[in-house]
């Protein structure tokens, strides 16, 4: 770091002990200000920290003053103190020679110390997950997406047109760099689907889900009204999964219509009960807002079949004891 003359009016950043501060102040005549202003942004709990760092076995930093590995110039990020069999060092540490098993501390951006964390050779204690805030973007980035939503509600905009306007819109207001949308995109979700789409379409246009639907239909014969609609309700369910919920509504609404009035049903409640089960796509990530966030929480399939087996089980009891109390079937 280049040596900078220290006069009067400049604002300095420190970091220590609460006691130690008021110790520099008072002895070098400075005034301790209640709380960051010129570094209140830079110097954010969103945009910087501290981390504890233990030197690894056969790391290229041991046997390094902290001198020689240069923290500051290198990485940007500042040695605070060193702890080594039970003792502290805060002053004069630049001399200190680190061994493995060191612990130091070191006080950087977030930004900064994730790409130390990336050149290995120290094991953080804490993950590095947090992202650098940009609170000055946040008008920008909220004008972005009411545009997108006001496309969508109002002009009847097709929604990915809307959405990809929205993502555009914060790449040429600097919201979001270009390698950074780019780095967002989850490409396990992107093949999950471009494999998904192929396989229901194949499955409509061959017949098979045709089929499969006037198969089940046609084995349960003629039941009572709350029993098929309870079947049309598990099989626009079973659909949803495999193909897309317009894609099963459009199949399996002229075949149920048909099956509720040879039942003596009223058709209309067959119609709403596959317009109401496609939307119940819990058990599997084949729906695209379920592949959106399978890859960021690192989800299993075996997972969703846990937490949403019975969160489907539970809405179709709500939705056929809901159907039959409002329009008494």
């Amino acid at each position: 770091m280049p040596d900078v003359e220290i006069r009067s009016g400049i604002d300095i950043a420190v970091c220590g002990q609460k006691k130690d501060v008021l110790r520099m102040a008072s002895a070098e005549g400075m005034h301790l200000k209640d709380s960051l202003e010129t570094f209140k942004d830079s110097l954010s709990d969103q945009k910087a920290g501290s981390v504890e760092v233990v030197v690894a076995p056969r790391s290229p930093f041991a046997g390094k003053s902290l001198r020689q590995i240069n923290f500051q110039d290198r990485f940007h990020v500042t040695p605070l103190n060193v702890y080594r069999h039970e003792e502290t060092y805060r002053a004069k540490i630049d001399d200190i020679v680190i061994q493995v098993g060191d612990v130091v501390t070191l006080y950087g951006t977030w930004k900064r110390l994730s790409a130390l964390q990336e050149e290995g050779g120290l094991l953080f204690s804490i993950p590095l997950d947090m992202e650098e805030m940009r609170p000055e973007k946040a008008l920008l980035a909220g004008l972005c997406l009411i545009t997108a939503l006001v496309m969508i509600m109002g002009f009847k905009i097709q929604l990915s047109v809307a959405l990809m306007t929205g993502a555009l819109g914060m790449i040429l207001t600097r919201v979001l760099s270009i390698d950074e949308a780019y780095q967002s995109v989850d490409w396990r979700t992107i093949f999950l689907l471009a494999g998904l789409i192929p396989l229901g379409i194949a499955t409509e246009k061959t017949g098979a889900a045709a089929w499969i639907a006037h198969s089940i239909l046609s084995v349960i014969g003629d039941v009572s009204p709350i029993i098929l609609l309870t079947v049309i309700g598990i099989l626009s369910t079973m659909f949803t999964l495999v193909i897309s919920n317009v894609g099963a509504t459009v199949l399996l609404v002229p075949l149920v219509v048909n099956m509720a009035i040879a039942a003596h049903t009223d058709p209309r409640m067959a119609a709403l009960v596959v317009g109401l089960a496609t939307s119940n796509s819990f058990m599997l990530p084949t729906h695209q807002v379920n592949a959106l966030y399978m890859g960021p929480g690192h989800y299993r399939t075996v997972d969703f079949i846990k937490a949403g087996a019975l969160v489907s089980i539970v809405f179709l009891i709500v939705m056929i004891a809901m159907i039959s109390l409002v329009y008494g079937v």
